[in-house]
């Protein structure tokens, strides 16, 4: 497999609108070269006999009934409010909306 290219890696960076110097060039070329080859290593390894999985344990979803249990009051919720409207706490309007 060739390697990557100085001239490869100065395309990348044009697109990247990346400024790239000389020793640059060279260094990332190498450093791309071996990604790639890392790559292909883990797509030999791969086998027609193996599905793809996203998790290598199967995951459920684990639920509860809804159960009703006694909670607060809006009184008791609110009793520490700095200041409250309607039931509910007022903050300061951030999006200057009505």
């Amino acid at each position: 497999m060739p390697g990557i290219t100085r001239e490869e890696v100065a395309h990348l960076g044009r697109l990247s609108r990346l400024e790239l110097k000389d020793e640059e060039l060279d260094h990332f070329a190498g450093q791309l070269d071996e990604i790639i080859g890392a790559v292909a290593r883990v797509s030999e390894v791969a086998g027609e006999d193996v599905p793809p999985t996203s998790h290598p344990l199967p995951l459920t979803n684990v639920m509860r009934p809804d159960v009703v249990r006694p909670s607060l009051t809006p009184q008791q919720a609110l009793s520490g409010a700095p200041a409250q409207e309607q039931q509910r706490f007022k903050v300061p309007q951030i999006l200057g909306e009505e």
